[in-house]
C-alpha cells in the first residue's frame, strides 16, 4: 500500500532543487545566490559558469537540477524559466580547536550550508503583447 502521496507544496508552473551540506558560509553562499536571483536560467548559468567564486559551480549545479526537476517531473518549458527564488539557510557547523601560545586554545568554527532554488516559468513579455 504505502503512504499516500504528499500534496505539491509549490504551484504547478515550479519547481525547485535543494544542495544541503556544502563546505561554505551562509554568508559566502547568499553572495552567489544574489548574483542569480530574478534573472532568465540562461543568463544565471552563465553569470555563475564565469564567477571567481568557488562555491559558484555547486550553485551551477543546483540550478541545472532545478530546471532538470522542471522540464522531466513538471514539463514545464525550459527557455521561459526564470530563477524566481534562490535563498540560503545555515547547516551543521564543526568546531575545531587550534593550539595556540602558553597552553591555550583558539576554536575554529567550520560552517556548512545549504541553498534552495525555485524556478518558474513565465511567458514571454513579447508574446504577450503580439497576441
Amino acid at each position: 500500500m504505502g503512504k499516500p502521496k504528499r500534496e505539491r507544496s509549490l504551484p504547478d508552473n515550479e519547481a525547485k532543487a535543494v544542495t544541503r551540506n556544502l563546505r561554505v558560509s551562509p554568508q559566502k553562499l547568499n553572495l552567489v545566490a544574489g548574483l542569480i536571483r530574478g534573472k532568465k536560467v540562461e543568463q544565471a548559468l552563465a553569470d555563475l559558469e564565469f564567477s571567481r567564486k568557488r562555491i559558484a559551480q555547486d550553485v551551477r549545479k543546483t540550478v541545472m537540477s532545478a530546471v532538470a526537476n522542471a522540464e522531466n517531473n513538471h514539463g514545464l518549458d525550459v527557455n521561459e524559466l526564470i530563477v524566481s527564488e534562490a535563498y540560503v539557510g545555515k547547516n551543521l557547523t564543526l568546531k575545531r580547536f587550534q593550539a595556540r601560545g602558553r597552553g591555550r586554545a583558539g576554536s575554529i568554527i567550520k560552517p556548512f550550508a545549504q541553498i534552495t532554488v525555485i524556478v518558474r516559468q513565465v511567458e514571454d513579455q513579447a508574446d504577450a503583447k503580439e497576441a
